[in-house]
C-alpha cells in the first residue's frame, strides 16, 4: 500500500496537500446560499403535508374525525393512523442490545394510543403548506387521558403505570458487562470488598435536544412501484435499507438523496416517522409530497439525547491507585426505541474506564420507557456521558484522598510506553501519549500561576472565586470493526466504500459512501487523493449523498468518516496506482518492479526524465490503442474497508472558571485544549470541528436542558426557553495538538468530530465545583445555571449559608448519604439540585 510518508522527497515533487489548511471547497455555495436544501425543492404538482401532533403525553385515542379538514380550501386529503395501519409498519430499531430486549413497536402515525407530547396522530395534504397547516385545527380528536410516566426509577416500580399496554413492565432491557467474565479484569465484588477506599456518587445527565441549523425536511417523488426520497439526513444508505424493510418495498426500487444538509449532531441519524408518512402519502396519491418541520416540532418531536442517571462507585488504595469501578445507569429510552436508542449507553459502557488502569469493572444499564420524546444518538453518543462520570469522580476521589487531582490522574493513566494497551473491558488502545497532551495544556494555560491566584482569592475571601477544571479523556470512535458491532448485536457492519474514477483528461471523481452535513469531506478527500495520485487538488471532484451515484455506504456518524471512509478512498487510490503502474511499464518498455511513483509520475529508477504522468496514462487508457495484453481500458477502482480496530483519540482540556458567589454566575475565563487525533489532514477543518464540539459540550454544562412538567409537556420547546449559547457566550479557545499516529490505518489518523463535546463538559463542571470546594459543595446538577449555583452556595432548599471549611482545599459536603470506607471514615455522596 502506498502511503504518504513512503514517497521519496524530490525538488520536482509537488508539496503535499495533507497537512495544509485548505479552505473548504464546499463553502463557496454553502455560505452564499447557492445550496440545495430539501425544503428549497419544488417538483411539478407537489403537495404539502402538515402533521397533527398529540397535546397529551399518554392517552388512548377514542375517535378522530378529519371530515371538517377535508372541506378546507386547498386540502386534498387527510389521513389517520388507521388509514395506514396495514402498510406503515414500525419505525425500525437496528440495535437489539439483548435477546430479551422489549420493543413495543413504534408506528409513524399513532393508531390507538399516544405516548408522548408531539407524537403524530394525523396528516393533512394540501396544495400549499399554509393550507395544510390551517386545516389541522379542523381535525377533532377525542382522547382518554392516562397517567403519565416520567421518572425512570418510579417507572420500574412493580405497580407503575405502563407506558405500553403490550409490555409487562417499563423496562426495555438490562445490559451488563463484567470484567470478571467478559473483559480482562478481576471480579468487581471481590475488588470492592477488599478496597481501602470506596467512594460513590450519583451524577445526572440531563436531556438535550439536537439543535441543527436546518430543520428536518423530506420530499418524495413516486416512481413506478418505488420512489425517490430527498431528505435532510445523515444516513441515506441506512435510510434506504430501513425504508425497504419497513414498507415492504424492494431496496432497488428506492433512491435516497441527501442534498446539502445543514447539520445533524446525531439528530438526523434516524429513520423518522415523517419520512415514512411522506412516502406513504406520496405513493397513495401518486403525487410528489413534501414535509418540512417547524422549529418547535423539531424541538418537541425530533429525538433527544443523553438523559441518564449514573450511579458510580470507585475503589482505590490509600496511595491513590484505583482498583475497581462499578457503574449502574438508568437510561431513558423515551416512549419508543428509535434506530439505535438502546445502543447509545452500550457504546458508553466501554469508555467509563477511560485512560485509567482498573483491576475490575462492571457496567449495568437499565433501559427504561417513559412518556417523553424518544432518545437516540447525540454528538458523542454514550462517550460524553461516560467521560463526564469518570472525570467527575476522579476529582471527587482526589478530594477524598487529599491528593492533587492531576497527580491522581498521572498515577493511574496508561503511560505512553505501555501502548498498545488492552483495557479492563477488552479494547486495545493502539497509541497515545497522555503525558505530552497534559504537559502542553498545563503550559498553555499557565497552571501554576492560576493555582497561586486561586489560593490568593480564597485567602482574601474574594466574592469571585477561581476554579480550575480538568478533563483528560479518550474515546472509541470510527465505528467500527463489523465483527465487533456484530458481537454487540448491531444489525449492520462498520465497513465503508469508495470508488475512484480517472477521466480521460486526468481529472478525478471520488465517490464516497459517507455523507457530509458540514464536515468538509469534499475538501479533505480531495487533499488525500491529490497526494495519493499526484494530481492537483483542484482536479478532484467528490460525489456523495445519493444512493444511486454512490450505491454502497454506511454513512456519517461516530467520527467514522475519515478513519473508515477516508481509508476506503486510500485503498481505492492504491488500486488505481497499481493499474496505472502496469500501463506505465508497458509504455516505458520497462518492468513494473523497475518503476517508481512520485509526484503523480512513473519513471524508471535511475533514469530521470523518462516519466509518464498519471494524466498521460489516463489518456492512453482512454484511447486504448496500445495496452498490455488482456488489460481492460480503465483505471477506475473500488474499495471497501472494514477497520481492524476503533480509533482512540485523546486529549487534555483545562479551564479557569470564575464563579461569582453573590450571584451564582459562572464565567469561563480561559479554556485550553490539547487533543491528539493522530495525523491531521486539514488543520483548518480540525479547528472548526473542535470549536463546534467545545460549544456543544460547554452548552450542556452551562445552558441546555430539555424540561418536562408533571403532565409530560415539554416546557423548553422554543429557543426562548431552550437556551443555546451564541458566540458572545463563549470564550476564545486556545487549541493545540500532539500527534500519536494511529497504527491501524495507513494515514495514521483518528476521529475528531466528537472530541470537543466529550471532553469539555466535565472540564467546566469540575472547574465550577473546584471554585466552590470551600463551601463543601461537591456537585451541582447540569446545567450549572446561576440559580443552581447560587442555591448550592446558600444551602440548597434551606436558603441558609452552608456551614463549611472555607480554607483552601476544604471538603465538607452538603446533603446526601455517605459511603463508608474500609478504615471507618466517610465519603459524602453530596447533594443534587
Amino acid at each position: 500500500m502506498t502511503t504518504i510518508e513512503d514517497r521519496p522527497a524530490a525538488e520536482d515533487v509537488p508539496a503535499l496537500e495533507v497537512g495544509k489548511s485548505r479552505r473548504r471547497k464546499e463553502d463557496a455555495h454553502l455560505i452564499t446560499g447557492r445550496t440545495t436544501w430539501t425544503d428549497n425543492m419544488t417538483l411539478p404538482g407537489m403537495l404539502h403535508l402538515a402533521i397533527l401532533r398529540s397535546p397529551m403525553a399518554h392517552a388512548r385515542i377514542t375517535a378522530i374525525d378529519v371530515s371538517e379538514a377535508l372541506t378546507r380550501p386547498g386540502v386534498i386529503a387527510a389521513y389517520t393512523g388507521r388509514d395506514f395501519a396495514e402498510t406503515q409498519g414500525n419505525i425500525p430499531c437496528a440495535w437489539p442490545v439483548s435477546p430479551d430486549m422489549v420493543n413495543p413497536g413504534s408506528p409513524s402515525l399513532a393508531v390507538e394510543q399516544v405516548n408522548y407530547v408531539g407524537e403524530a396522530v394525523a396528516v393533512v395534504v394540501a396544495r400549499d403548506k399554509t393550507a395544510a397547516q390551517d386545516a389541522l385545527e379542523a381535525i377533532d380528536v377525542d382522547y382518554e387521558q392516562l397517567s403519565v410516566v416520567l421518572d425512570m426509577e418510579a417507572a420500574l416500580a412493580p405497580d407503575a403505570q405502563l407506558v405500553h399496554d403490550n409490555t409487562q413492565s417499563n423496562r426495555s432491557f438490562t445490559w451488563v458487562f463484567d470484567s470478571g467474565t467478559a473483559g480482562t479484569g478481576a471480579a468487581i465484588d471481590e475488588v470492592v470488598s477488599q478496597a481501602e477506599v470506596t467512594l460513590s456518587r450519583r451524577f445526572l445527565q440531563q436531556r438535550l435536544i439536537p439543535a441543527f441549523m436546518e430543520p428536518r425536511s423530506t420530499v418524495v417523488q413516486p416512481n413506478g412501484d418505488g420512489f425517490v426520497m430527498w431528505s435532510a439526513t445523515q444516513v441515506p444508505h441506512i435510510l434506504r435499507t430501513m425504508l425497504a424493510l419497513t414498507l415492504g418495498i424492494g431496496e432497488h426500487k428506492i433512491r435516497v438523496i441527501a442534498p446539502d444538509v445543514g447539520g445533524g449532531f446525531g439528530g438526523k441519524l434516524q429513520v423518522t416517522p415523517e419520512e415514512v408518512i411522506t412516502a406513504l402519502v406520496a405513493r397513495k396519491l401518486g403525487k410528489p409530497a413534501k414535509y418540512t418541520e417547524s422549529r418547535s416540532e423539531s424541538l418537541m418531536s425530533g429525538h433527544h439525547g443523553r438523559d441518564q442517571i449514573q450511579d458510580i462507585t470507585i475503589t482505590a488504595k490509600r496511595d491513590g491507585t484505583v482498583t475497581g469501578l462499578d457503574v449502574h445507569l438508568y437510561a431513558d429510552m423515551g416512549a419508543y426505541l428509535r434506530l439505535i436508542t438502546p445502543g447509545v449507553p452500550v457504546l458508553g459502557a466501554f469508555m467509563f474506564n477511560s485512560i485509567y488502569k482498573f483491576d475490575a469493572y462492571r457496567f449495568t444499564c437499565e433501559g427504561v420507557f417513559t412518556n417523553k420524546t424518544p432518545t437516540d444518538a447525540y454528538r458523542g453518543a454514550g462517550r460524553p456521558e461516560a467521560t463526564f462520570a469518570i472525570e467527575r469522580i476522579m476529582d471527587e476521589l482526589a478530594t477524598e484522598l487529599g491528593m492533587d487531582r492531576l497527580e491522581l490522574r498521572r498515577k493511574n493513566w496508561i503511560r505512553h510506553e505501555e501502548f498498545p494497551f488492552t483495557t479492563v473491558c477488552g479494547l486495545t488502545y493502539d497509541s497515545g501519549n497522555y503525558e505530552a497532551a497534559t504537559d502542553r495544556a498545563l503550559e498553555l494555560i499557565g497552571w501554576d500561576d492560576l493555582v497561586a491566584e486561586q489560593a490568593q482569592r480564597r485567602a482574601e475571601g474574594n466574592p469571585v472565586q477561581l476554579g480550575l477544571g480538568i478533563s483528560t479523556f479518550t474515546e472509541m470512535c470510527g465505528l467500527a470493526p463489523s465483527r465487533v458491532l456484530g458481537s454487540l448485536d448491531y444489525a449492520a457492519g462498520g465497513w465503508e466504500n469508495a470508488s475512484i474514477r480517472v477521466l480521460a483528461t486526468g481529472k478525478v471523481e471520488v465517490v464516497t459512501g459517507v455523507s457530509a452535513h458540514g464536515q468538509g469531506h469534499e475538501t479533505a478527500w480531495s487533499q488525500i487523493v491529490a497526494d495519493q495520485l499526484g494530481v492537483p487538488f483542484e482536479d478532484v471532484e467528490v460525489i456523495h449523498g445519493d444512493t444511486q451515484s454512490s450505491p454502497k455506504g454506511m454513512d456519517t456518524y461516530g467520527s467514522r468518516s475519515l478513519v473508515v471512509g477516508g481509508i476506503a478512498v486510500v485503498r481505492a487510490a492504491d488500486k488505481v496506482v497499481a493499474k496505472a503502474r502496469r500501463i506505465a511499464a508497458h509504455m516505458l518498455e520497462a518492468s513494473e518492479d523497475d518503476l517508481e511513483f512520485s509526484g503523480g509520475s512513473f519513471s524508471v529508477k535511475g533514469a530521470p526524465g523518462t516519466g509518464k504522468s498519471i494524466q498521460e496514462i489516463a489518456f492512453a487508457t482512454f484511447a486504448a490503442h496500445d495496452l498490455p495484453e488482456g488489460m481492460e481500458p480503465s483505471l477506475d477502482a473500488d474499495a471497501t474497508f472494514d477497520p481492524e480496530n476503533f480509533s482512540f483519540p485523546h486529549g487534555t482540556h483545562l479551564c479557569a472558571m470564575e464563579v461569582d458567589t453573590e450571584t451564582g454566575v459562572a464565567t469561563i475565563r480561559t479554556y485550553v485544549c490539547v487533543d491528539d487525533i493522530g495525523e491531521v489532514i486539514n488543520p483548518l477543518i480540525v479547528d472548526g470541528q473542535v470549536h463546534g464540539g467545545l460549544a456543544q459540550g460547554i452548552a450542556q454544562a452551562l445552558y441546555e436542558e430539555a424540561v418536562y412538567d408533571d403532565d409530560g409537556n415539554l416546557t423548553t420547546g422554543t429557543f426562548v426557553d431552550y437556551l443555546l449559547p451564541s458566540a458572545t457566550d463563549l470564550p476564545t479557545f486556545t487549541t493545540d495538538r500532539t500527534v500519536s499516529r494511529s497504527t491501524t490505518n495507513p494515514l495514521g489518523v483518528k476521529g475528531v468530530g466528537e472530541a470537543g463535546t466529550i471532553a469539555s463538559t466535565p472540564s467546566i463542571v469540575n472547574g465550577i465545583i473546584d471554585a466552590l470546594r470551600p463551601w463543601g459543595i461537591n456537585d451541582i446538577q447540569m446545567p450549572c445555571t446561576p440559580e443552581r449555583v447560587w442555591r448550592a452556595i446558600n444551602g440548597a432548599e434551606t436558603g441558609a449559608p452552608a456551614k463549611a471549611d472555607r480554607s483552601p482545599g476544604g471538603t465538607v459536603a452538603y446533603g446526601g448519604p455517605s459511603t463508608t470506607t474500609s478504615d471507618g471514615s466517610t465519603a459524602s455522596e453530596g447533594g443534587q439540585l
